[in-house]
């Protein structure tokens, strides 16, 4: 019994000290996480979220063209005999382009000659016979039915002739039509015709620019037109030498949507282009918008909450930050703006966004709440 009792002190002994042991383990951990210092708040850059007057631009490339285009074609049909001028060359008004066979309008134009000195010989034998009887009449040497029927005979011979000399008249235009003349003066564009071909009237054998005012034409987005722009001038910009400018002033937008690119064309008028503008040039013209009231911040504030915008807000009163949707409006270089989301006076964070989670606390760069 004894022994027993012996052996169930010594139990209890070793419980004891290992049951102590656990004690001082577990006050000393406590002891040790007392003693780590708290994690100190993640230093992030800021900005005080203000309205802006911002102007935005737009940049675009076009080309220079002509402002006034036009084809030219032969009045009459025929196979072209003669070309002079080739695409890219200079014409003035009265230089002949193109010539074809006059064979068949110099034969109508001979046709009608002879049908007008035709007409002119019955007309001298009218007259001749009207004046015989018009003055036997005076005399009672014929009768007033012989005296009208040569008169309705000078009448009839007078209509031939002048119908003969209309037919002339319209022979020797068409005979003129077989010499293609510029008719402006400008630089050839296209050609559509050669040396033996058959045209027919009316058919384009050549398009040619007008000199004079020329236009710069971009095709431009349709949203870009969804902000109200601050007046219609536009800086244009030679793309080969960018110290070649012009001011133009758009003077036509298109009023449909190419169904290809979903763009409109817009034309801007340069009345005075520089020499070095020739037609086909690439430029670029920027245009700006009405100035407005917006937010703007830079790339470095912008996060993805569920692939949407996004920005870190900062409560001013505990420095924790929360994610905040926004709606962009437009998108810079370096920077966005904001159309909807922010209240001016709103401290969002500008870096560091990465590492941030929401009702994490914050410090501020220099110290500052916003």
């Amino acid at each position: 019994m004894e022994e027993f009792v012996l052996k169930t002190d010594h139990v209890c002994y070793k419980l004891a000290r290992i049951l102590g042991a656990l004690a001082l383990i577990g006050l000393a951990a406590c002891q040790q996480q007392e003693a780590l210092p708290d994690k100190p708040p993640a230093l992030v850059h800021a900005q005080v979220v203000e309205l802006t007057e911002y102007a935005p631009t737009v940049r675009l490339t076009g080309e220079i063209r002509a402002r006034t285009e036009s084809d030219l074609a032969f009045r009459g049909g025929g196979r072209i005999t003669v070309r002079n001028v080739d695409v890219g060359d200079h014409v003035k008004a009265d230089q002949v382009l193109a010539r074809i066979n006059p064979e068949e309008q110099e034969a109508n134009v001979a046709a009608a000659q002879a049908a007008v000195r035709a007409a002119e010989a019955q007309l001298r034998q009218a007259t001749s016979t009207f004046e015989r009887q018009k003055t036997l009449l005076a005399r009672g040497f014929t009768t007033r039915r012989e005296y009208d029927a040569a008169e309705e005979a000078l009448r009839t011979a007078q209509g031939s002739l002048e119908t003969a000399r209309a037919q002339l008249a319209t022979a020797q235009d068409q005979q003129a039509q077989t010499v293609l003349r510029a008719g402006v003066s400008g630089i050839i564009t296209e050609r559509n015709a050669e040396v033996g071909q058959v045209v027919q009237a009316a058919q384009p054998v050549f398009s040619i620019a007008h000199d004079g005012p020329r236009d710069a034409v971009f095709d431009v987005q349709e949203s870009v037109f969804l902000q109200e722009p601050g007046d219609n001038r536009v800086q244009i910009n030679l793309v080969s030498d960018p110290d070649v400018t012009a001011v133009g002033m758009v003077r036509e937008v298109s009023p449909t949507v190419d169904p290809t690119t979903g763009t409109v064309e817009v034309k801007v008028g340069i009345d005075n282009p520089p020499q070095a503008m020739t037609l086909g040039s690439a430029v670029t013209g920027e245009a700006r918008f009405k100035p407005r009231s917006v937010i703007v911040l830079p790339w470095s504030a912008m996060f993805s909450q569920v692939g949407e915008p996004a920005v870190w807000v900062v409560d001013p009163q505990t420095r924790a930050v929360s994610l905040r949707p926004v709606t962009i409006d437009h998108y810079g270089s370096s920077n966005v703006v904001i159309r909807s989301g922010l209240q001016p006076g709103e401290t969002v964070v500008t870096a560091g966004v990465q590492s941030l989670r929401p009702q994490q606390i914050v410090a501020l760069a220099g110290g500052r709440a916003g």
